[in-house]
């Protein structure tokens, strides 16, 4: 059996203490000498488990409060998964075809359990506007970020939110091309006040299928026949 390394071991135990201790986003962690001492492992192991937490964006360390000073938990799980995702797109690991799927999948769910809810029409609203504003792709794209990131909130899963909003902080240049290859964005536009218009009027369905054409209209190329 292949022998799991010291600091895996250590990771699944800090894993462990957080979830036992019930520890949430800006606790701080027992400092590197306890938590060696209570796992019973040496500092080199817990440095490197807290290293690699760090890398993921769960905790953060605190320089300069003593060698005692234990880590303050900072979770912020969109940010790793935009890193990845990020990082395995620019690698050619992951086709835009299989991130638009996935934008696909959840933005439909989203938008059903918005409207189911009425949750989020302020904020579809507010990025609504902010787009007509806009002056630069750039700028629309920013303010299209926010509508399609109200939806996933407005779902009331959170890991739903996170994974929204890495999959658009990763596809960012993706989408600024895809309005500057449109032009006139007014069907874009369009397009988003008839998926606010649904949620707001309390319709799954349609809500559901304005997401889809939504989609097909700003990557036409990824739905043929659409």
């Amino acid at each position: 059996m292949k022998r799991t390394r010291a600091f895996e071991d250590v990771l699944a135990q800090i894993e462990r203490r957080i979830a036992e201790d019930g520890l949430t986003v800006g606790d701080r962690l027992p400092g590197e000498r306890q938590l060696a001492e209570q796992l019973g492992v040496g500092r080199s192991s817990v440095r490197e488990a807290l290293r690699v937490l760090e890398t993921l964006g769960v905790v953060s360390s605190q320089v300069g409060r003593g060698p005692d000073a234990g880590a303050v938990l900072t979770s912020r799980p969109d940010t790793a998964l935009t890193d990845l995702l990020r990082l395995n797109l620019g690698l050619a690991t992951l086709e835009q075809r299989e991130v638009v799927d996935a934008r696909l999948m959840i933005e439909r769910w989203s938008a059903a359990q918005a409207a189911a809810t009425g949750a989020g029409v302020a904020e579809l609203a507010a990025a609504i506007e902010g787009m007509d504003r806009a002056a630069t792709a750039e700028e629309f794209v920013e303010h299209d970020t926010a509508f399609h990131c109200a939806i996933a909130d407005a779902s009331g899963n959170r890991l739903i939110a996170a994974i929204m909003r890495s999959l658009r902080d990763a596809m960012r240049r993706n989408a600024i091309e895809a309005v500057e290859r449109l032009g006139d964005p007014s069907v874009l536009r369009a397009d988003h006040e008839r998926i606010r218009a649904a949620i707001a009027a309390g319709d799954p369905e349609e809500a559901q299928q304005a997401v889809t054409d939504h989609l097909a209209h700003a990557y036409p190329a990824l739905f043929p026949g659409h």
